[in-house]
């Protein structure tokens, strides 16, 4: 249930579906929502009915596949009752299918409206999820196209070709070249080419309104709606039935997430997710995890979307089916929609994993086992930032049973150190901290966590051994040359320590480091920003630090001040003279500084 209420808080604000468990594993209730998070959670929140409860009181778990609109959801929520055959889903089973649109293959073809495909050489469109919007179609094709109106033949003509909507094979002859043409036309237009269709439409409405034909003004401009509304983009459903799967990945911290959808008949059924460390380039693993996946004796389908081509050479062959790279288009948005699927389940993951307390304890505790340490309940982490030695910046942070403690967070302007000297900095900011807790009788931690390598773990180990007699162990977390974290390294001097990096002590080191890393570069940009406001500043007569702190509070920037007025200036107490020197001196250094750039 804690688990439960975790995935429920994670929910994303998108569209999409729903699957609902029992504690078999089994799926008993499919839904579509506009927004997850809001649908899901009201599952779980106030009373229900009957039926409603009775499902409520079986989930112990559910999953969901997030779309890009309400219409997709709800196609996708058809396609996977369907599949899955829930047994809440009886009204939804027992009548919810979607319409098509249908050519019929006879002598004389004709346009209707069906449920059913079956193949009878006939040419299906859909299926559509505004039933409504596509009879209205049928009826705007009926009146542009003469095709035969009647199911039956007549022996007579009627009124449908007295309205110019049939050509009356009943009667008369008709070429078949002019049935090819029409057939030809509405099948464009249905497969989405309906832009000269619209703008003939909007012509003739505007012609009908300017004639103060008004009743047929208005009903052609609800046949340009129903046009809008019934040729909506759909990337769940395809009308051409062909079997494809549709691939997406997504990387982050040396794990990897992978989706897969799986579309039959041009409907999506299913899907498959999983998500694993990964060791080598994030493009090879993601081929290698396709190609073991289908010569695993998966069912191969008629075509494959990947969404890269890297490292794909030999596979077609390998797999024996076509693969595609779609660019644009539904395909490439489907690919688009599979990656998303990638990076939220990632993410949901990623975030169970930091707030499940039991596992974060237990990776705390697994994590002193390994460095011989015992329970490393108070973690202290530090970071250097600079640009080429340029305001150099130390931070520390807080883990404390496993977790951010943000109010013990510290901030470390360097103040002995010139030029690019990371060693020399980490040495700086640790005896600046541990001096400060013995004096001031503070907590020490029970590990110090160093962003780096050998040379950062010795700086740190050689100040609080030497110099202030501590004997606190130190490790760093060194990173590989795609700056992932590779390697734990403790002892003087340092060795690597074995750690799964899918095991949850790897993954608390990550946290801790990518942490750290945000807090020193956050705390770096800060500073960097202001010194350069205030050393342009330094050279202009009657500018002190008051004036300068003045400025900077209220312009924020540079840009802010060449921009101001001379009003602006006398409303903080700068005279006009002085004003207009400042204005003066920063329009000249930008000029110099454009003429060096030439």
């Amino acid at each position: 249930m804690d688990t439960l209420k975790e995935k429920l808080s994670l929910l994303p604000d998108k569209p999409g579906c729903y699957l609902m468990k029992n504690i078999a594993g089994e799926i008993i209730y499919v839904g579509k929502a506009k927004v997850l998070k809001n649908r899901v959670r009201s599952y779980f929140t106030g009373s229900h009915d009957g039926k409603t409860q009775r499902l409520v009181q079986e989930i112990v778990d559910f999953e969901y596949i997030v779309t890009s609109s309400p219409v997709e959801a709800l196609l996708l929520e058809c396609n996977l009752i369907k599949k899955h055959d829930p047994r809440y889903n009886v009204l939804l089973k027992d009548d919810k299918t979607y319409p098509y649109i249908k050519i019929t293959n006879e002598e004389h073809p004709r346009l209707e409206i069906t449920r059913k495909v079956i193949k009878d050489g006939a040419k299906y469109f859909g299926p559509y999820a505004n039933a409504g919007a596509a009879q209205e179609t049928k009826k705007l094709l009926d009146r542009l196209y003469p095709l035969r109106k009647c199911k039956n033949m007549p022996k007579n003509v009627c009124l449908y070709y007295h309205m110019e909507q049939c050509l009356a094979p009943c009667e008369y002859e008709v070429d078949t070249k002019q049935y090819e043409e029409m057939i030809e036309q509405i099948t464009k237009f249905l497969n989405g080419n309906y832009g000269e269709i619209k703008q003939t439409l909007k012509r003739q409405m505007e012609e009908a309104a300017e004639n103060l034909e008004f009743e047929r003004a208005k009903e052609l401009r609800d046949q340009i709606q129903y046009i809008e509304a019934i040729m909506e983009k759909q990337k769940v459903t395809f009308s051409d039935n062909i079997d494809r799967d549709a691939w997406g990945y997504y990387a982050d911290k040396g794990w990897m997430s992978v989706q897969v959808f799986h579309i039959r008949q041009g409907k999506m059924i299913e899907r498959n997710v999983a998500s694993f460390p990964y060791y080598s380039e994030e493009h090879e693993d993601f081929i290698s995890y396709v190609a073991q996946f289908y010569l695993k004796e998966h069912v191969r389908p008629k075509e494959i979307l990947l969404p890269i081509s890297e490292e794909t050479e030999g596979l077609e062959e390998a797999i024996g089916t076509k693969l595609l790279f779609p660019q644009r288009g539904p395909k490439k948005q489907l690919t688009d929609m599979a990656r998303e699927n990638a990076r939220i389940a990632l993410e949901e993951k990623f975030a169970l994993m930091a707030r499940d307390e039991a596992r974060t304890v237990q990776a705390v505790q697994k994590l002193g086992d390994v460095l011989g340490i015992g329970y490393p309940k108070r973690i202290e982490a530090f970071d250097n930032s600079n640009i080429q030695g340029v305001d150099p910046v130390s931070a520390m942070i807080v883990f404390t049973d496993g977790k951010p403690d943000k109010k013990e967070y510290r901030k470390y302007k360097v103040k002995t150190i010139v030029g690019p000297d990371d060693y020399g900095t980490m040495k700086e900011v640790v005896r600046r901290r541990y001096t400060r807790v013995l004096k001031e009788g503070l907590v020490l931690p029970n590990l110090i966590v160093i962003d780096g390598g050998k040379g950062h773990i010795a700086a740190a180990v050689d100040v609080l051994e030497n110099e202030l007699g501590l004997f606190i162990p130190v490790c760093g977390l060194a990173k590989d040359e795609r700056h992932r974290t590779a390697q734990l390294l403790v002892g003087d001097p340092p060795i690597p320590v074995e750690l799964k990096r899918d095991s949850n002590e790897f993954y608390l080191l990550q946290r801790i480091q990518d942490e750290v890393h945000r807090f020193a570069i956050t705390f770096h940009r800060s500073t960097r920003g202001k010194t350069m406001f205030q050393s342009k500043l330094d050279d202009i007569p009657g500018i002190g630090e008051k004036r300068k702190k003045l400025l900077l509070k209220h312009f924020g920037s540079i840009k802010r001040m060449k921009e101001a007025s001379v009003d602006e200036y006398r409303n903080l107490g700068i005279g006009d003279k002085l004003a207009r020197q400042i204005l003066e001196h920063l329009r000249e250094e930008q000029e110099e500084t454009a003429n060096q750039s030439e």
